[in-house]
């Protein structure tokens, strides 16, 4: 989740989306308004007193700027988060929302003695249901909580689906099905997933609220980070990041629809564990090849080809969905005549950059003629800053320094090796490189066999995630890896800050001790250097 100090802002990337959201979070500004009353109408319509009037928002933006969050979606407002601090210990658990909005008029906000953010609303248009707004709007106020070191997030939520059930079960026992699942709320559902708990039933705590018989939930999520002494407060960058690795069983497919849906359950699966990316192998999308198994290697890779730009698309449009950043491993792509081995970056926010092979192997070039790119840069995620490197290039030490150099934290190396020494270049390299240039590796590659396919039947792979080598990281720089020629996942925690201490105060400093009054390394073309 990106942040600015205490300020949320999530600039979209700079290259052109290939779905058609661009969806940005950012603080909540008067000129939002006719954006948010469009949307009060619409989810509030069953609610009495459910708008909020434009000077109650003016007034929320003028004591408390920084807690009044939205989404952007190409430039109109599509989701909405509002909230308050407040001195809890004043009002307890036995209070009603009129009570803890001070009547409308917000004076129980308290920024000095407060600490607690209370939750006033939280509202999503319609039509952009299923794109897990709501998620990324209660990830950035446990962000804001967690940077105003404040104790816990409270809110009293509302339980629609009751009116239902009112007739036959009390508004605790049916928050007790909703908890184990036996039914759905379409609000406390998704609360609870969200790590919150409920602390008690409130009753009378919206009267006008007939679908939920004006009951509602108090609900509290704790600040596992809270400290009693506040501190300034610092950076804006994620100290611990999730990453997903995919070890791709290759398999014959009958269509293109069918290796989406593979695909798809693997995003969903590692999104499910709330990871920041997931990372595919190179040319994951190999078993399409099996579809012109008549023609050449050369021609089925051409094929394999025009395939590539709808599989982008397809992951951008996951990325967004599912919430999550995706390395879609590499896929070919014929451009002009030229062939190429790409990998793309499809970004959450609906953006996406692309990173071309630079070194091709003696069989890519032999089997299908596969040129080489002329590009190489840092990309920029709302995360950290990422590198890509597909198999062989991890193989040329130069290219990941000059990546470090412009700061990149975590390196992405999508593969594929046929047998077990191809396999073991590429990750003791990519070892080496982690240590080089005391960053995080993560390498993904393909297992199992693709018949009747022309220079792809075999693969080996065993994926990981490797640290630098040093008393903070693993005894053997491998921060977890994956059982060898399986399919499967590996879900890891790496942990940026610890990367920052190793530039300065490691037990040796590879970065910093390099001889630059003995060598240097130089990119000859500036032009290519970036995208």
């Amino acid at each position: 989740m990106p942040n600015d100090k205490i300020k949320l802002q999530d600039s979209s990337q700079q290259n052109t989306s290939a779905s058609s959201h661009k969806l940005n979070l950012r603080n909540l500004t008067i000129e939002d308004y006719d954006d948010m009353l469009e949307i009060m109408n619409l989810v509030y319509s069953n609610i009495g007193d459910g708008i909020w009037p434009k000077s109650d928002i003016e007034m929320l933006l003028k004591i408390f700027p920084e807690g009044q969050i939205c989404i952007e979606d190409n430039g109109k407002v599509v989701a909405c988060a509002l909230c308050i601090i407040i001195d809890y210990d004043k009002f307890g658990d036995n209070h009603t929302y009129r009570q803890i909005t001070g009547n409308y008029k917000f004076n129980t906000h308290d920024a000095k003695k407060g600490t607690v953010l209370y939750g006033i609303d939280i509202f999503v248009h319609p039509d952009f249901q299923g794109l897990r707004l709501g998620r990324r709007l209660y990830d950035a106020r446990k962000e804001l909580c967690e940077h105003l070191n404040l104790r816990a997030i409270v809110a009293g939520g509302r339980i629609p689906g009751y009116a239902n059930y009112a007739e036959k079960i009390t508004p605790r026992e049916y928050i007790e099905l909703v908890k184990n699942k036996e039914i759905s709320d379409p609000i406390l559902s998704f609360q609870l997933s969200n790590d919150f708990h409920v602390k008690k039933v409130l009753t009378n705590y919206l009267p006008g609220d007939s679908e939920s018989k004006a009951y509602a939930t108090l609900l509290e999520w704790n600040n596992i980070y809270y400290y009693d002494e506040k501190e300034p407060i610092i950076g804006g960058q994620k100290e611990f990041v999730r990453l997903g690795v995919v070890q791709w069983q290759m398999r014959n497919v009958p269509s293109l629809q069918a290796l989406l849906e593979n695909a798809e359950f693997f995003i969903d699966a590692v999104s499910d564990y709330k990871a920041d990316f997931v990372l595919f192998p190179e040319f994951f999308n190999a078993p399409l090849m099996g579809l012109f198994n008549e023609d050449t290697a050369a021609k089925a890779i051409r094929k394999l080809a025009s395939y590539t730009e709808e599989l982008r698309d397809k992951f951008v449009e996951y990325a967004v969905a599912y919430n999550i950043n995706i390395i879609a491993g590499s896929m070919p792509l014929y451009n002009d005549g030229e062939l190429y081995n790409v990998s793309y970056l499809c970004r959450r926010d609906g953006t996406w950059d692309a990173q071309y092979k630079l070194h091709i192997t003696p069989d890519e070039k032999s089997h299908w003629g596969v040129q080489g790119g002329s590009k190489l840069r840092v990309f920029d995620t709302d995360v950290c800053k990422i590198g890509i490197l597909i198999c062989y290039d991890v193989e040329f030490p130069e290219l990941p320094r000059v990546l470090a150099e412009q700061g990149m934290q975590i390196l992405f190396v999508p593969f594929l090796t046929d047998t077990q020494n191809g396999y073991h270049r590429v990750s003791k390299c990519a070892q080496a490189r982690a240590i080089e240039n005391e960053c995080y590796v993560a390498i993904a590659g393909n297992v199992g066999n693709l018949p009747r396919v022309k220079n792809m039947d075999l693969n080996y792979a065993q994926s990981a995630v490797f640290s630098p080598s040093d008393f903070a990281f693993p005894n053997d720089a491998i921060v977890a890896q994956a059982t060898p020629n399986a399919e499967t996942t590996i879900i890891a925690d790496v942990d940026l800050s610890l990367l920052k201490e190793l530039h300065t105060a490691g037990s040796v400093r590879n970065l910093k001790d390099r001889r630059r009054d003995l060598y240097e390394i130089k990119w000859l073309n500036k032009k290519n250097s970036s995208n």
